[in-house]
């Protein structure tokens, strides 16, 4: 059955696909980019993750059905080329609307409600508007019944298309090039050009166009002056939202934050100068087992600012220092701005810490592994599990032993879970609660040790085992004694950590709640 067509409105097969294609490849592209931008107010989970697709593909559902209704009542190339506009506008209203949801934070809301809320204020809208184009443009394009699987079924493969090719696009090439604020402009610069070309036969539509790119255009003049639409980031990679500033009570201290969380504190001038609790603990605990003169072998699972591998360069200046960062960018930034000397020997590989075990030869073992790789609340679930605990264990010598730290809060789910699994690999396992008692803190670091023989670790080593220097004063304090930890323990529920099964976000929701995010 043929359709009556307006040969003015009829949009033309091919060109069709190429406007879906377009349209879908910027829905993802902002897709990607939510996660970036909003990483340095909420960090980077599993709610994160699941609220941003939750409300794109919302709003793509209430743009496909609000752009079937125009698009039975209004179809034309006018309507068409002001979706278009509309969506540029929507869209750079992210760049505002970003800023605003830090007050989200602030709401006594469950705390997955609160993630859910902001992505939905920022995205939600450019989501459906981009949602709309796609019954529109079939709409213009049908002009036989006959052909109507045809004709949608290609809209459709395109659209598809179009996202693939977004997000291929955006995580692996535009973000490290362009980064967020610049991608999202870009973004708004194209939906504004196709707006304007489509509405090129409509006098009304063309004349907003032209005056929607020319405030496109005075608005990118103002870009680099304004604080809201220029990143906050040093460096933005495909990993982080890098920052260097210096401490506010001492700036002769370098300070890195990765997205929301301050990683690391860095003493350009002494390398022996270590700020954070968790730091000096690693510290006494390898002063209470090796000499300073000692030469050993040390891996870490992640590097941040490099200041404990720096430390360790310094007192231990034989030994051989190894770090896995998975993000270039850090690495370069702490060759550039925290001070790491180009000739050091500590040596770099930015590659993913568990792949890199994996695939070295199992005759390499160290003598500590020392894991620093939890971003704030955003856990690499993988480098949890039992199976890489085996997998560390693995590649430790004899007389070797696991160093880590991690985050948890009051409740204590994670840390009893992280802890318990741990021990079903090493013999021995030790917990040392930093900035108060276990169980009573809402955002507290651990410190936990973990080997196959027993470390002198303060008033738990056995008589047996011999220190090889006075153990430091305050050790014994830090680290739990084995009947209040296994008390602790008993509390609640313990979960084993797998690779088949690991909540992780779930473990740790009630810090979030706690700690407002």
């Amino acid at each position: 059955m043929q359709i009556t067509v307006d040969r003015g409105t009829f949009i033309h097969p091919w060109l069709a696909v190429l406007i879906v294609f377009l349209s879908s490849g910027a829905i993802m592209v902002l897709e990607l980019v939510a996660g970036r931008l909003m990483a340095p107010i909420l960090g980077v989970s599993l709610y994160t993750w699941t609220s941003i697709i939750g409300v794109i593909l919302a709003g793509i559902s209430l743009g496909n059905f609000t752009g079937g209704l125009l698009a039975d009542r209004f179809a034309s190339r006018g309507t068409l080329s002001a979706l278009f506009i509309l969506a540029a506008i929507a869209s750079a209203s992210i760049l505002w609307t970003v800023e605003l949801t830090r007050s989200v934070t602030d709401l006594d809301l469950p705390v997955m409600i609160q993630v859910l809320l902001a992505f939905a204020i920022a995205f939600l809208l450019p989501a459906l508007l981009l949602g709309t184009i796609s019954p529109v443009v079939v709409k213009l394009t049908l002009s036989d019944l006959k052909e109507t699987g045809n004709v949608v079924g290609r809209i459709y493969a395109a659209g598809a298309a179009g996202s693939i090719a977004g997000t291929f696009l955006a995580g692996f090439w535009l973000i490290s090039q362009f980064g967020t604020r610049g991608i999202v402009w870009g973004v708004v610069g194209l939906l504004l050009v196709m707006g304007l070309l489509i509405g090129w036969g409509s006098r009304r539509w063309l004349a907003v166009g032209l005056l929607a790119l020319l405030a496109y255009g005075g608005l990118s003049l103002l870009v680099r002056s304004n604080d809201m639409l220029n990143s906050r980031c040093l460096y933005e990679t495909n990993y982080f939202c890098i920052r260097v500033h210096p401490d506010g009570d001492d700036p002769s201290i370098k300070v890195l934050t990765l997205d929301r969380l301050v990683h690391s504190y860095v003493n350009p001038d002494d390398p022996t100068d270590l700020r954070y609790g968790y730091e000096r603990i690693y510290r006494d605990v390898l002063q209470a087992v090796i000499p300073p003169d000692t030469a050993f072998s040390a891996f870490f699972i992640g590097g941040g600012g490099y200041t404990f591998p720096r430390y360790l360069e310094v007192t231990y200046p034989g030994s051989q220092i190894q770090v896995a960062e998975i993000d270039p960018g850090v690495t370069e930034t702490a060759y550039r701005h925290l001070a790491l000397p180009r000739d050091t020997r500590i040596v770099s590989v930015n590659q993913d810490a568990r792949r890199y075990l994996a695939n070295v030869s199992p005759d390499d073992r160290f003598d500590l592994i020392l894991g620093d790789a939890f971003n704030d609340f955003s856990v690499p679930y993988h480098l949890t599990t039992l199976e890489f605990d085996q997998l560390v264990a693995d590649h430790l010598t004899e007389n070797g032993f696991f160093m880590v730290n991690i985050i948890d809060g009051r409740h204590g789910h994670f840390v009893r879970a992280y802890v318990s699994t741990l021990e079903q690999v090493f013999k021995h396992v030790y917990v040392a609660p930093i900035g108060g008692e276990i169980g009573t803190v809402d955002r507290q670091t651990f410190v936990i040790v973990a080997a196959q023989h027993p470390m002198p670790i303060g008033d738990q080593v056995p008589a047996q085992v011999e220190r090889v220097l006075p153990v430091p004063a305050t050790l014994g304090n830090d680290f739990l004694p084995q009947d209040k930890w296994q008390d602790y323990l008993s509390q609640g529920n313990v979960v084993t950590l797998t690779d088949d099964f690991v909540p992780v976000d779930n473990l740790l929701a009630p810090v979030f709640a706690d700690s407002g995010l």
